[in-house]
């Protein structure tokens, strides 16, 4: 059934005016945004949605009266329809003043389910992505990149109808999807695979039958693009696929066009908290697989965060920190127990070194004083905009009364250890740039603060900032001054490179990323940025005042 045609006759000319104002402005906010700085892997900024493209809207033009005739009748028919099957409604139209994808909002129900049996709804308003939704009697072919869904005249979703040859069906319905969250970005997805969604009538003379039969949906969606830098495996897709899947609670399966084991092996924990299947290798897995239901793409809502309007239940990103929660914690309680029997093994060798016991007494005093102090966690860089300074940083916080704990993380590095360090401390501190993604693992109360460089003020509020506090976090930003960055010692101090970074970031991201994100360091002003580490230290004293430190 083709309802884009009916839908554009169902929109009032104000409703038209309204959304060419908000595609207008999100249009020149785009381009006016986007000479702005951005996070450091990335070639574009990340956007809220903004113009619409599927559901495009025209003025009315008079029409002969026999086709006014037509349009009423078609018209009164398809309203019988929706007074009759009161789901469909959420489906034909957006409900949100946003332009982003139809709401769903999904306290109605999964979004397959206002989907009449045996159909393909394809949603392509939003900014960042694409999304289809099929029901019926689908099936997956990897060697073409094509998932069918078989219609008949008397669809009932059944998996036993007798068909023809592919050669020999009848096409309904053939749309195409890159199913990955940065639509708009071209240069990445143009190297994301082009899944092909066909609609065929049944015909008798043949069967194809089903290899893998699921009783449950499936979600499509492609781990290509930016995927190995963490803050798009978070923003692009672990956040993502909590945000479309975890109305099925976990009866679901994920299919992946892209399947890489180091992936599985890092993100599984979290996987295994929304989905009770193993994952499907789309490429690597010939099969042919049938589902029930099928999602094709993932919504993404803004920068690291969840937009609890429209989630079914209203959950937020306090709920995927929750669901992030679960998913280490059997990893954690292992760590604990090994790091606990090695923990023995060194303080009895201590023991047996130590020249009187009161030497001991007095290690274990100190420990006990080291648990009672605000821990705060730092995340040091290795390449550019690394601080110069370091070692002088942690003394400073250190003299302030924090039990400092530094962290080095490499695409390696284990992120049940990370979460750990984070959930354990009171805050965090760090450059910008793609490892502080995860403050998604503080807990809310705690303190981020985040070293801003020149030049990338917009990115850093944008992409860290604004996400730590939905997040429930205290957020303070420190933006450096120029005499804290090497480029002070590069340029003289009325170039523009120093004096006005907007008018070097506004000619693009190849000026952005070569100036500022690789090209500079800092030398933090330890007098400047000590009040920052006292404000945060007095804050968190406050905050426990009365109570026990009792680190996890």
């Amino acid at each position: 059934m083709y309802i884009s045609p009916l839908l554009s006759w169902f929109t009032s000319a104000q409703e038209a005016k309204q959304q060419g104002r908000r595609e207008m402005v999100h249009y020149q906010r785009y381009h006016q945004m986007k000479k702005c700085g951005d996070e450091e892997e990335a070639q574009t900024l990340v956007l809220e949605c903004g113009i619409s493209t599927y559901f495009k809207r025209t003025r009315p033009k008079f029409l002969p009266p026999l086709f006014l005739f037509s349009l009423v009748s078609c018209s009164l028919l398809l309203l019988l329809l929706i007074f009759s099957s009161s789901s469909t409604i959420s489906l034909l139209y957006p409900s949100e003043e946003h332009n982003g994808p139809p709401s769903h909002k999904e306290a109605d129900g999964p979004p397959c389910s206002a989907i009449p049996s045996g159909s393909i709804f394809c949603d392509r308003s939003a900014f960042r992505f694409d999304i289809c939704f099929m029901k019926g009697d689908i099936r997956t072919q990897s060697a073409s990149s094509s998932i069918f869904l078989y219609s008949s005249n008397n669809d009932t979703s059944s998996h036993s109808y007798p068909m023809a040859s592919l050669e020999e069906e009848e096409e309904l319905q053939h749309e195409k999807i890159k199913p990955y969250t940065r639509k708009w970005e071209t240069s990445i997805m143009d190297t994301i695979p082009e899944l092909d969604l066909i609609m065929k009538k049944y015909k008798f003379g043949g069967r194809h039958e089903c290899e893998v039969q699921h009783s449950v949906p499936a979600i499509f969606f492609s781990t290509g693009g930016y995927t190995g830098n963490v803050y798009h495996d978070f923003n692009d897709g672990i956040i993502p696929l909590y945000i479309t899947s975890q109305h099925f609670k976990k009866k679901v399966v994920f299919v992946m066009l892209e399947y890489h084991k180091w992936y599985m092996s890092k993100y599984g924990d979290i996987l295994s908290r929304l989905s009770d299947y193993p994952p499907i290798d789309f490429n690597g897995d010939q099969r042919t697989h049938c589902f029930p239901e099928a999602i094709v793409g993932l919504r993404i809502h803004n920068e690291l965060t969840v937009d609890s309007s429209q989630m079914q239940g209203n959950k937020s990103i306090l709920d995927f920190r929750n669901l992030l929660d679960q998913a280490y914690r059997p990893r954690i309680k292992e760590l604990i127990r090994g790091l606990g029997g090695e923990a023995q093994l060194k303080f009895k060798k201590r023991l047996s070194l130590s020249p009187s016991p009161l030497s001991s007494e007095v290690e274990e005093q100190k420990q006990e004083e080291e648990g009672k102090k605000p821990k705060l966690v730092i995340i040091l860089r290795k390449g550019s905009r690394r601080i110069v300074n370091e070692d002088a940083m942690i003394k400073l916080a250190e003299e302030i009364g924090f039990h400092v704990q530094v962290l080095r993380p490499s695409r390696t590095t284990e992120l049940a250890k990370i979460y750990r360090a984070l959930n354990s401390s009171d805050a965090l501190l760090g450059v910008h740039g793609a490892a502080m993604t995860h403050l998604l693992f503080m807990r809310p109360g705690s303190v981020f603060i985040q070293v801003i460089p020149l030049g990338i003020d917009w990115a850093a509020e944008t992409y860290y900032g604004e996400p730590a506090m939905k997040l429930g976090l205290k957020y303070v930003g420190y933006k450096i001054l120029p005499r804290e960055s090497s480029l002070y010692r590069k340029y003289h101090k009325e170039d523009p490179v120093l004096r006005d970074p907007k008018s070097i970031t506004s000619k693009g991201w190849e000026f952005t990323k070569k100036v500022y994100l690789d090209g500079q360091n800092v030398m933090l002003d330890l007098s400047r940025f000590g009040k920052r580490l006292v404000c945060a230290y007095n804050y968190i004293s406050k905050k426990n005042q009365g109570h026990q430190w009792q680190p996890q």
